[in-house]
Parts: C-alpha cells; structure tokens; sequence
C-alpha cells in the first residue's frame, strides 16, 4: 500500500494541477494545507490574504470531497509537520510545486531535509507559470535582465500539455492516531485560517471591505470565462485606461493557483485577435519577475542595480501617511490608494502611478511602497511586488532613462481617466467638481469651490507638493547617484 501527500501551497485548484495528476499512481493519497504562521502572522501578514486563503480552501475541501478525498488543514512550521505526518503514515513521497522567493525556497530546503531522513521521496514541481522560469536562460547560459528577450525565449519554449480535473482521487489514508493531531488538540481536521492578523489601522475602511475578487477555483473559473467572453476583446485598447472592466481582475486567483498559468496562456490564444497577444505578454511579466527574483534573492532588500544602493531617500512620515490613506491632493492618486485599501486591489496603470509618484515626487524609498503594497494587495506576490516596485523606481531590471518613468500626475489622470469615472467613484469629495478641474482642484476658482461644495484645503486637501518642483529634485537625485558615463575612447589615427 503506498501512500502520497498531496501539499497543497500556491496551487489551490483541482483543474490542471500536475500535482493531482502524478498522485494518481498511489494507493492512497493526503492532500494537505499547512499554515505557516510565518507567512500568515508575519510582519507582511494580510489580514484580507488570510481571509481569501480561508475562502479558497474551503472550496479546495468541496472539490476534492467531490473526488471522494478532503483537505486536511494543519498549522505549524511545515518540515516539522510533515516529518511527522510522513513518519506516523509511512508515506512514499510528498509532492509539491516549489517557488521562487528566498523564504519559500529556504522552507523547502528543510523540507528536503527532513523527509531525506525518513527516506521520503520529496518530489518539487515547477511553480505555477507558463513556462518553467528556472529552466530558461540567455545564449550565454545567464539569466535574463530584460522582458523583451526573456519573452521572445519564452515562446519558444515547450508546454506541457494541460490536464483535466481527474475524475476521482485515491482515498485518503486512516488519520486516526496522527501524531500532529495529538499534539495540536485545538487543531480540527478542516481547520480554516480563522483568527487572521489586524489590519493596519491606516488601512482600516470605515465600511466594511469589498474585495475584488471572490476566493475559490469555482469563482476564479467564473471569472475567468467572463474575462474571455466578454473583455479579452477589448485589452489592447483599455489596458491602459482604468475604465471598469479594462483588466482581467484575475491575479489574486494566480497569487493563489485558483488558475492555472499555463491555461491562461492557452485559452486565450485560442481566441484571434490581437488583444490576446496583448494579455498573454502581460502574463509573461509574471513569469519574468518570478524568474528575476530566483536568480536574483537579494532584491527583497536591495535594488537589482548594484549602482543605485547608495542613493538617498528622504524622510518624511507625514508625506508617507498621506500617500498610504489618499490624502496627498492629486486625485489620481488618492483614488487609487483608497481603492486599494477597500478592495485590496488596483489596476496596473494606478500601480505606476502611485509607484512613480511616491518615489519621485515624494522621493520616498521604494521599499517602503513594496511594503504597504504587500500587506494590503490579495495579490501581494514577492516576485511581482517586488519587481513592479523596482521598475517603476528606476532601480530595478528593463533599466530606461529616469525621466520615462517619472509620470506627471495631472497629466496620467486626464490620459488614463479621461472622464473621471475612477476618480468620482474612489474620492466622493470631488464628485461634484466639474471635470474641467478634477484633475487638478486646487486651481478651481473660489466660485468653483462654492458651486461644487469642495473647498481646497478643507474637503479636499491641497497637493502636499508641487510636481514640477518635485521632478527636477528627483532627476538631479538620480544623476548623483549614477556613475559617470564612461569617457569616448580616442579615434584611431586616419591612415595617410
């Protein structure tokens, strides 16, 4: 009789999941999820993650009873828990799919480390992306440090073939006497992530959160069909806007393997036309940041520009807390953060812009955006979060001039919210300002004030700083800490 853990981390889904598929050779099967109050009670901890996590494995349970197996959910320091669980049920091999992050790899080093002990086989799968981003590699057998050419690579790299929900699991071993359940009474077979951390207090809504997404495979592949029914179409046009339903809303569901990776790329290119082409590049800057940060782990804590580690941030708190709640006086920009705080969530042109904004304007070290961003976004990723901060802070990879990721945003808002929806919905104060000044309602007239029931500086604050002034800082801040650029080599003499 063998018998297989299924763990269960960032792959919450039975369609497509290579881990079900190769546990069909066992006799019996345990999947298993494992809270790691590391990641769950950490000093980035979510409390809207954690509540999303719970959401997306009470569905795991319901779809795997449906295959005639359950969830099993413990709580502890996962080599520990697993040595024991493999121990007491004289388990075979313990299948996973690993991950790109120092913490995640580090976890599974000592995971390796303690089944080797048991003579537990521990088989690691690729991560959930579209191509296996350990795997690729330049000509000259070095990681990539740009999209582009990681990109073109990448399509020219195999798929393996997608796989069906199975039709049924092997059934799970007798649990009756598991150590782990002994020694953690409190612990119930199916317990859930029931006591998440507090939220921030700056991040804390007056109304109660609206994610924007429901957990679960069943709702993500809801979401899914929408997105490629009724938007996919429309991408490469409104990616860039922050109209309602421009984007796919689909990434807290790949922060989780709610979907799979792979079959997103599929799917849509199933469909001809060219927005299809649009999205699945987008999904490959997934893959290139989760493929940065595997060769690359000190990004965590520094900039991927070696030249750039000495530079010099400012400080300054209050600018920060005004950022953090959308308070800062453009309105752009505090329509995103406010949308990010009730939903946990923004769209990707909001994301630079509110990057560009506090490292550029406020001058404000970038990790402390990577930071907030993590512990308020469902799709808080270490690779993407990190990389998206980096980029738009001009320290990361992709490196480009400073000033082609130093936004205007005045000159954002009118580009990408031409007509204000985004901004009325998220910053109510302004709803009655006309859109003549709503991007820019410090410049209303006192008459503009009175008509739209907005006065600046009391309903609405004034900009805590002047852009143009704020521009000029950032550039000279930039040239001081790049290295000269390197002397013209002489001419070689003419031949007479």
């Amino acid at each position: 009789m063998t018998v297989a853990i299924v763990w269960f981390r960032r792959d919450l889904r039975v369609h497509d999941n290579p881990l079900l598929a190769a546990a069909q050779r066992y006799d019996e099967v345990l999947p298993l999820f494992i809270i790691d109050e590391k990641i769950t009670e950490g000093r980035r901890a979510s409390a809207a993650r954690n509540r999303f996590i719970a959401g997306c494995l009470e569905d795991l349970d319901l779809a795997l009873r449906r295959l005639r197996s359950r969830l099993l959910v413990l709580c502890g320091e996962p080599a520990h828990q697993l040595r024991a669980i493999a121990s007491d049920l004289r388990v075979e091999a313990v299948l996973w799919s690993g991950d790109v992050s120092p913490y995640s790899r580090a976890r599974d080093r000592r995971v390796h480390a303690a089944l080797r002990e048991l003579g537990v086989r521990a088989i690691e799968h690729p991560p959930n992306h579209v191509v296996d981003v350990g795997q690729i590699e330049t000509g000259a057998a070095k990681p990539y440090q740009m999209h582009s050419p990681f990109h073109r690579r990448s399509l020219t790299m195999p798929r393996r073939p997608l796989l069906p929900a199975p039709r049924r699991l092997p059934p799970p071993p007798d649990l009756a006497g598991l150590s782990v359940l002994r020694q953690h009474p409190r612990l119930l077979l199916e317990t859930l992530v029931r006591h998440p951390p507090s939220p921030h207090p700056l991040a804390t809504p007056a109304e109660p959160p609206a994610p924007i997404a429901q957990p679960g495979e069943t709702a993500a592949r809801r979401a899914l069909s929408r997105w490629l029914s009724s938007g996919l179409h429309r991408y490469a046009h409104g990616s860039q806007t922050l109209a309602e339903g421009a984007t796919s809303r689909l990434s807290p569901h790949l922060r989780f393997g709610c979907l799979s990776a792979l079959e997103l790329e599929q799917r849509a290119l199933q469909h001809p036309h060219p927005s299809a082409q649009a999205w699945v590049r987008q999904l490959s800057w997934r893959d290139f940041f989760a493929h940065v940060l595997l060769h690359s782990p000190g990004n965590l804590s520094l900039e991927h520009q070696a030249q750039l580690r000495g530079m010099e941030w400012e400080e300054h708190p209050e600018r920060l807390v005004a950022w953090q709640q959308g308070i800062t006086g453009f309105p752009i920009v505090d329509a995103a953060m406010r949308q990010l705080a009730r939903t946990g969530w923004m769209p990707n042109r909001a994301r630079l812009i509110v990057g560009s904004f506090l490292t550029k304007d406020l001058q404000i070290d970038w990790r402390q955006g990577e930071e907030w961003f993590s512990r308020l976004l469902l799709d808080g990723d270490p690779a993407q979060n990190n990389g998206n901060w980096q980029w738009i802070a001009s320290v990361g990879t992709d490196p480009a001039p400073v000033a082609r990721r130093l936004y205007n945003p005045t000159l954002q808002s009118q580009r990408h919210d031409p007509d204000g929806l985004y901004i009325r919905r998220w910053v109510p104060e302004l709803s009655a300002v006309p859109l003549s000044a709503l991007h820019q309602p410090s410049q209303m007239s006192e008459c503009q004030q009175r008509r739209s029931g907005c006065w600046i500086g009391r309903d609405y604050p004034a900009p805590i700083v002047d852009h143009p002034t704020q521009r000029a800082l950032a550039l000279e801040r930039y040239r001081r800490s790049l290295p000269p650029p390197p002397l013209e080599a002489a001419s070689p003499p003419r031949p007479r």
